[in-house]
């Protein structure tokens, strides 16, 4: 073989042992215990929803206007009282009052314990079907820009109505009798070109017996 053919075949073989000394692999499982998990972290409406509300729909409610003189403002100046104290992240006549009342247990049913106020109003805490967005967008604090998707935001929604259903209405249920009075908080939803004030229904957020 020439010395130049030689000298080539050398060359070759030398780059041949460089390359293999630098290309190797490793096991999935070995990559993964140096770099860690997968760090994008998927978005919990769990947990989300018991944040807002411990640190902000709590301590938020008990500053919601009167449920009775909410209700006075609303038939005579509806325009005023929804510019106020409404508020709802889509656009529509929908749109969602936190209030806070008082007054005596005057029925209790299957599906909610009706509350009659001292100005007289009837409203009705519901106790059982507790589902859609009152509770969410009451009291203003959720903007629609912290979310993604709209997945995430009516599953804060679902969230947030079971903390409701779990935490505030067994033990109402439980102790609630005809004749007592109580306090509450909660929210209500209003249609504000078709205004009906009768027979309202209050999503509870904190009820005590007195």
């Amino acid at each position: 073989m020439p010395k130049k053919s030689l000298k080539y075949a050398g060359l070759l073989v030398l780059l041949g042992l460089v390359a293999y000394n630098s290309v190797y692999f490793k096991k999935l499982d070995e990559v993964k215990a140096v770099t860690g998990p997968n760090t994008t972290q998927k978005f919990s409406a769990t947990t989300y929803a018991q944040t807002f509300w411990t640190s902000k729909l709590l301590p938020e409610a008990p500053k919601a206007p009167d449920f009775s003189l909410l209700l006075s403002q609303l038939k005579t100046d509806s325009e005023t009282a929804f510019g106020a104290y409404s508020h709802a992240l889509g656009i529509g006549n929908i749109r969602y009052f936190l209030v806070k009342g008082e007054g005596v247990i005057t029925a209790i049913g299957p599906n909610d314990v009706t509350v009659t106020l001292p100005t007289g109003e009837v409203v009705r805490l519901a106790t059982e079907y507790i589902f859609g967005n009152a509770a969410r967008d009451a009291s203003g604090l959720i903007k629609i820009t912290e979310f993604e998707n709209t997945d995430d935001l009516n599953n804060v929604s679902a969230a947030i109505d079971a903390i409701i259903r779990e935490k505030v209405v067994p033990p109402f249920r439980a102790s609630s009798k005809i004749g007592e009075a109580v306090k509450f908080t909660g929210a209500i939803e209003l249609n504000k070109e078709h205004l009906h004030l009768e027979n309202l229904e209050v999503v509870p957020i904190s009820v005590t017996l007195k």
